[in-house]
């Protein structure tokens, strides 16, 4: 069963807006209703825990006992909400940082064409070219947030500063560098006391997800990394100003895939005919094809993948709202050919993809409720 993205009552893309409107910025937005949570708050930290769906928190709560005091309802108010679509990292950052749904900032996968070059941008990998300002059009908050008086601070991996998706995602904010947990803690307490009320400070946290992939949700790598994230919580609930607040967000869930739920495009001839370059990830497959060949890929892969995926051409796939409204200029970077893995099937491109992604454990980028529910966490002294 999947589940879309509910743009009108509010999703990933509105914590921030939702946030600033409470700290006072004029036309801000509040679609969650943030504003209700947060009355008093003069500083807000927002800190986004990769693959933290909602549905893994009471797995969480087995090892970490900030989660499990969270979900009894004793500490802190657990909401959820849902990512957009895809569901999966560069997108959702985009939607986090800059208030838009997917249409409209266009990055919308993983890993997608660049039109008119045939060139595959992967987003964890984009440095200046195309030019962040110009490939996402819409600004992060953080510079209006600024123009209104609110200072702001980004607190994240010091390998990650300048890159394009950091650009497109902290323009604008102040960039603290932080390796792990306990500085990324550590700085955004320290960011958020040494500002001038109002203020909003943004951390990332990345562990849980790699563990996720690399091990699989039910691994002990991904216990240790559930622990970590609760000890970085309970960190940052006990050293909150008595002004403060901190929402606990993520950016999407994941499953575990079995090996034998796995459809190769290239280990069939009858699904890579047509195909001239397949992007997005396992979860989520974008095909363009040769031209013309448009309806005959999309009619094979309904017979032969049908089971696994919706099939869709790039308009159905628009038609269905999961994007939100898509410009035309942005429209080119979905495939021809739309594959929205149901279940916990997933669709591999050995040919082209990195050998590293066939040995993914836990994926994520479809619609199903473990990879689009997500916690909305919050958090006052």
């Amino acid at each position: 069963m999947f589940v879309a993205p509910d743009y009108a009552r509010g999703t990933l893309a509105d914590v921030l807006p939702g946030a600033l409107t409470a700290l006072g910025l004029p036309d801000g937005g509040d679609r969650l209703g943030l504003a209700a949570h947060l009355d008093g708050v003069r500083r807000i930290a927002v800190l986004l825990v990769d693959g933290m769906g909602w549905h893994q928190l009471p797995a969480m709560a087995e090892v970490g006992p900030t989660i499990a005091a969270t979900l009894r309802g004793g500490l802190g108010k657990a909401l959820r909400t849902t990512c957009g679509f895809p569901s999966t990292t560069p997108t959702s950052l985009i939607s986090l940082a800059t208030g838009a749904l997917p249409g409209a900032h266009g990055v919308l996968a993983f890993n997608t064409i660049v039109p008119g070059t045939g060139r595959v941008l992967n987003h964890t990998q984009w440095a200046d070219d195309p030019p962040p300002q110009l490939w996402s059009p819409v600004p992060p908050r953080y510079a209006a947030a600024t123009a209104a008086g609110i200072e702001t601070a980004v607190v994240n991996r010091p390998e990650y500063a300048g890159s394009g998706l950091t650009v497109a995602t902290t323009a604008g904010a102040r960039y603290l560098p932080a390796v792990d947990a306990e500085e990324l803690a550590a700085g955004m307490l320290g960011a958020l006391k040494e500002a001038a009320a109002p203020a909003l400070v943004y951390g990332y946290h990345p562990r849980l997800d790699k563990a996720g992939h690399e091990h699989g949700l039910t691994s002990a790598q991904w216990a240790q990394a559930a622990a970590e994230v609760d000890a970085l919580l309970a960190t940052l609930v006990s050293g909150l100003p008595e002004d403060a607040a901190l929402l606990v967000t993520a950016d999407h869930g994941q499953l575990d895939v079995p090996f034998d739920r796995r459809v190769d495009v290239h280990a069939d001839p009858a699904l890579a005919a047509g195909v001239r370059i397949v992007t997005g990830e396992p979860r989520v497959r974008y095909l363009h094809t040769e031209p013309g060949a448009a309806a005959d890929v999309a009619a094979a892969w309904q017979e032969l993948a049908g089971h696994a995926a919706w099939i869709g051409t790039r308009d159905e796939a628009i038609a269905t709202g999961w994007y939100g409204p898509v410009p035309e200029r942005h429209a080119a970077r979905i495939g021809d050919v739309v594959a929205v893995c149901r279940d916990n099937w997933a669709v591999l491109a050995t040919a082209t993809d990195p050998p590293s992604v066939a040995r993914l454990v836990a994926m994520h980028g479809s619609l199903t409720e473990a990879e689009m529910r997500i916690p909305l966490l919050i958090y006052r002294p």
